[in-house]
C-alpha cells in the first residue's frame, strides 16, 4: 500500500478507482450491508484502494448537503466540515465581481469553486499539498480551472491581484480552537487590506464586533434558521457596517445598518408582549439588528436589552423572523406551566430561552404532555422581570 497520499489519490482518480467510486455511489452502504460490500470488494481489488473509495464515498454522501456536484467532487474529512455550504460561497463570490482573488487558505477549495463559477480569475494558495490536488479538480468539476499554489499564506504573491479571500484555520488538532483565535490570526488577515485593498475574511460567527475595525463590514450568515460563519469585508467592499443574510429556498435575503448600542437606547418603543411575538433570525441577533427589524417590520420590543419583538397585529412575512402568536403571557411560574399547558391542549413543546437562566432540553422534556398542539414555550425577560409566553407557530398549523 503506497503511504504517499498523493499517489493514493491518483489512484482513486484512474480507472481503477473511478469505476469502484461509481460502483459505491448506487450501491448500499448502511450498517451491515457495508460490511458486507466492502468484503465482496476486496476479493476484486486492492484492500487499500477499497479503503480509500469506501472513505471518499462517505464524504461524498455528507458533502451532498453542501454542494450539489457532491458525487463528482473530492474531499477530506478537515477540508469538507471548514468549507462554506455551496449558497452562501456563491453569494461571498459576488461581492469580489470583476476582481482576480486570491483564495488563501483555500482548502478544498469550497469558495474557490464558486469564484472559478462565476468567472473570476482564482489563484489558491495553501499548505496541504492534498488539498490543492482536490482544490484544483475541484474546480474543473465546477467547469473552470484556478492556479494552485503550495505555500504558507503568509508567503503568498499577492502582486497583480486587487481581492484576496482568506478562511484562516480555526481547527486544530485537538480540536476547535477557542471563539476568537485562528491561524492565522485576525489581526495579520487584517493587514491583508495594506497589500490588496479588496479583502473578505471569513470568520466564527461568535467574532467579537469590536476586534474588526469599524470601517470594515461585519456579515453574519444564516442558512434557513442555523447561523453557520460571519465575514468581515475591507472598505473596498462593504456595504454597512453589519449585514444579517439569510439564505433560505426562497434565496438570499439582506438586512443592513448600524448595530444596536450597547446601552439599549435604539429608540425603538418597549412594552409587554401582546398577540404576535417576532423570534428573529440568530443572524439578526448576532448582527445587533433587531432594532432594525422592528422598524421594518412595525413591532416592539419587549425589552430594551432582549431579542424578542411583538405586536398586536400580525407581523409582515419576513425571512428575519419567526412569528408566533400568543396563547399566554405572564410572569414565569415554572411550577403552574404542566397544568397551563394542559389547559392549553398542548403536547409537543419547544423552549425559546432569551435572559433567562436553565437547562432548555430538560425544561422541555418535564412539559411533554399529551395535547394536540404543538407549542413553543418561551423564557425571558420583560421590563428586567422573568416571563413566560406560551406561542403557537401558525406555520406548522396549529390553532
Amino acid at each position: 500500500m503506497d503511504d504517499d497520499p498523493i499517489a493514493r489519490l491518483e489512484r482513486l482518480a484512474g480507472p481503477e478507482g473511478t469505476a469502484l467510486l461509481e460502483r459505491l455511489a448506487v450501491a448500499d452502504r448502511d450498517g451491515d450491508a457495508a460490511l458486507r460490500l466492502g468484503t465482496a470488494l476486496r476479493r476484486e481489488h486492492d484492500a487499500g484502494l477499497v479503503a480509500d473509495a469506501m472513505a471518499q464515498a462517505g464524504l461524498r454522501d455528507r458533502a451532498a448537503r453542501k454542494f450539489a456536484r457532491a458525487a463528482r467532487m473530492w474531499f477530506t474529512r478537515d477540508g469538507l466540515e471548514q468549507a462554506s455550504s455551496e449558497v452562501i460561497a456563491r453569494h461571498r463570490a459576488a461581492r469580489f465581481a470583476g476582481r482576480a482573488v486570491v483564495d488563501l487558505c483555500c482548502g478544498i477549495g469550497g469558495d474557490l469553486v464558486s469564484l472559478v463559477a462565476a468567472g473570476h480569475e482564482v489563484t489558491g494558495v495553501d499548505l496541504d499539498p492534498v488539498h490543492l490536488w482536490m482544490a484544483d479538480r475541484n474546480a474543473a468539476v465546477h467547469g473552470g480551472s484556478a492556479r494552485t499554489v503550495r505555500r504558507d499564506v503568509r508567503d503568498a504573491d499577492l502582486s497583480g491581484t486587487d481581492g484576496v479571500f482568506v478562511d484562516p484555520a480555526r481547527r486544530t488538532g485537538g480540536g476547535r480552537m477557542r471563539t476568537g483565535e485562528s491561524e492565522p490570526p485576525l489581526g495579520w488577515c487584517l493587514e491583508l487590506e495594506r497589500r490588496a485593498g479588496a479583502v473578505g475574511i471569513k470568520a466564527a460567527p461568535g467574532i467579537d464586533h469590536d476586534t474588526v475595525p469599524p470601517d470594515w463590514e461585519i456579515e453574519f450568515l444564516a442558512l434557513g434558521r442555523e447561523l453557520k460563519e460571519a465575514c468581515a469585508w475591507s472598505p473596498a467592499l462593504a456595504r454597512a457596517r453589519t449585514r444579517a443574510t439569510v439564505v433560505d429556498d426562497d434565496g438570499v435575503h439582506e438586512l443592513q445598518g448600524e448595530p444596536d448600542p450597547p446601552d439599549g437606547d435604539t429608540g425603538i418603543a418597549v412594552g409587554e408582549p401582546g398577540v404576535w411575538l417576532l423570534d428573529p433570525n440568530p443572524a439578526v441577533t448576532r448582527a445587533g439588528l433587531v432594532s432594525a427589524l422592528a422598524r421594518a417590520t412595525g413591532t416592539a420590543r419587549i425589552d430594551p436589552r432582549i431579542a424578542f419583538l411583538t405586536g398586536d397585529d400580525e407581523p409582515p412575512a419576513t425571512p428575519f423572523a419567526r412569528p408566533l402568536r400568543v396563547l399566554d403571557s405572564r410572569p414565569w411560574d415554572q411550577k403552574r406551566l404542566p397544568r397551563l399547558l394542559r389547559e392549553l391542549d398542548v403536547g409537543a413543546v419547544d423552549v425559546r430561552r432569551r435572559g433567562l437562566a436553565g437547562d432548555v432540553e430538560a425544561i422541555a422534556r418535564k412539559l411533554r404532555g399529551r395535547g394536540s398542539r404543538h407549542a413553543t414555550v418561551v423564557m425571558t425577560r420583560v421590563d428586567d422581570r422573568p416571563w413566560g409566553l406560551v406561542c403557537v407557530d401558525p406555520r406548522r398549523g396549529s390553532s
